[in-house]
């Protein structure tokens, strides 16, 4: 990992005047802390599609670093995690709605 904590904005959402960011996730004290925009979208089923979007990302980000990945198998093992967690959760979310 860099030197750099945090990731770059992508040029496209510098450019948009009308873009903004819906999440954001960071390790540290040894958990996962989120930021997100909850109002975003009334319907839980575009939640959906964004996660399922950055399981892609997240796939094809791999390939791109490590050539001999199977995209495939990659998202495979990743929906494994994701029904892992959704089923028996290893811990619970807690935190504050701040404005």
């Amino acid at each position: 990992m860099g030197a750099e904590k945090t990731l770059a904005i992508p040029e496209q959402a510098q450019r948009d005047k009308a873009s903004f960011e819906v999440l954001r996730v960071w390790i540290a004290e040894q958990g996962q802390h989120v930021s997100i925009r909850s109002g975003a979208w009334e319907d839980p089923f575009a939640w959906g599609i964004v996660l399922a979007d950055l399981a892609r990302h997240i796939a094809l980000a791999h390939q791109l670093q490590n050539k001999d990945t199977n995209p495939e198998a990659f998202l495979n093992r990743l929906l494994e995690g994701f029904e892992a967690e959704i089923e028996n959760p290893t811990d619970e979310p807690e935190g504050e709605v701040t404005q």
